[in-house]
């Protein structure tokens, strides 16, 4: 069991993941009369600079990798603090200090989530036998999202006095989940050599060594285009169900439906990637997503059943997203992981940069959070994303000669 013990981290990380990506817009935007304009600048600068600074934490990781566990710790003591401040932020303010509050709580909340993920990633890379343990990491990752994706939607469905106190009751429930699986993690897990130290080469000579690897250059371009297309949709999926579907009381069944596909289709995707290659695999589950989202441009009001079929479909190709890219890098990376992960992590998050950028586009398109949705939102959410993911099918059937002797 030694491998769930490394896996069970990932149960917090995807808790604090979802709503950082996927509920608090429409939190902030519903519940609190943040207006679309300036928070989608806002998760622009704030996940801006959270890209900007995964490529320096991989490469200080790689540099002192000893330090592994006390900075993991440490990062986490910060994420459950601004899990917290995000939830709960002080009562009464303006909208400009509502708007400082999110930006800085979700600068803290970002650098600690990406500091404990690339050195949690670089550990599951130097195992023995990835895959397994990827597996774990993404099956209690997509537990830890189902839970995510239900008891926010629970609490802010139900009386509103009740919310904020019940929203503190969930970050508690949240931190001691995070301490549970630290200790798991560093009394448990399978242990690794700490490899020696990067001490003589710096900036120049870790980008040097990582450009020079040619499937990892190649594996570039289609992971940052399949991230986009999931970001988008995340990013908007809320305002879709409330305002086009007009059934925001089931947002956590659709959430819970999306998540626990990916959850029984990650062992799916594991055995196959170990017969036919991971390669392989990861562009089926793309072409599995495309048709789910076609079928999303196609609903309107009361169409819940069709849209929890499409829920199950992208759900299930989610697995292939989460549990295939990272064991392709690992195999890809060498001893830069630290650094190799940082940068993919920074694509995924410039992904997510981007679709924040999405909000104060469909306000411009006179899209408004309550008051129904439209062609803008369904094109954003469901036809744009097919579209991007289509490329990265592109981009990863052009790049499949340099990685094949690899994958």
């Amino acid at each position: 069991m030694s491998n769930a013990a490394y896996g069970l981290l990932g149960a917090p990380l995807a808790m604090a993941a979802l709503p950082l990506f996927v509920q608090l817009p429409a939190y902030y935007a519903s519940h609190l009369g943040m207006a679309l304009g300036p928070l989608g600048m806002v998760l622009f600068i704030a996940r801006g600079i959270d890209m900007l600074q995964d490529p320096l934490l991989g490469h200080l990781l790689d540099r002192r990798p000893a330090q592994h566990r006390r900075w993991m710790t440490l990062g986490a003591v910060v994420l459950v603090l601004a899990f917290a401040a995000l939830w709960l932020p002080p009562v009464g303010i303006g909208a400009g200090a509502l708007s400082l509050w999110i930006a800085l709580m979700l600068v803290l909340a970002y650098g600690a989530h990406s500091l404990i993920n690339i050195a949690y990633l670089t550990w599951g890379s130097q195992l023995h036998g990835p895959l397994g343990a990827a597996a774990w990491r993404e099956a209690l990752g997509l537990a830890g999202m189902m839970a995510a994706s239900l008891a926010p939607a629970a609490i802010l469905g139900g009386d509103t006095a009740q919310v904020r106190p019940l929203l503190a009751l969930y970050s508690m429930a949240f931190g001691l989940l995070m301490v549970s699986a630290m200790w798991a993690l560093l009394r448990h897990a399978p242990q690794v050599a700490t490899p020696t130290s990067i001490q003589t080469q710096g900036w120049r000579d870790t980008l040097r060594e990582l450009a020079g690897n040619r499937p990892v250059r190649a594996l570039l371009l289609p992971y940052f285009l399949n991230a986009l297309s999931v970001a988008i949709p995340a990013t908007l999926a809320l305002f879709y169900i409330a305002d086009q579907l007009g059934a925001p009381q089931l947002s956590g069944v659709f959430l819970a439906c999306y998540f626990g596909a990916a959850a029984c289709g990650l062992p799916v995707w594991a055995r196959l990637a170990q017969t036919h290659g991971a390669l392989r695999c990861w562009r089926a589950g793309m072409l599995l997503a495309v048709a789910g989202f076609c079928g999303a441009a196609l609903l309107g009001s009361g169409d819940v059943v069709l849209y929890a079929a499409v829920c199950i479909a992208a759900g299930a190709a989610l697995g292939a997203d989460l549990a295939l890219p990272p064991v392709l890098l690992g195999r890809l990376l060498g001893q830069r992981a630290g650094a190799g992960f940082g940068l993919f992590t920074l694509l995924g998050k410039l992904a997510l940069a981007i679709a924040g950028l999405t909000l104060p586009l469909l306000s411009w398109l006179d899209y408004r959070p309550g008051q129904g949705g439209g062609v803008s939102l369904v094109l954003a959410y469901a036809v744009l994303p097919c579209l991007i993911k289509l490329l990265a099918m592109a981009a990863l059937s052009r790049c499949t000669e340099t990685l094949g002797s690899n994958t």
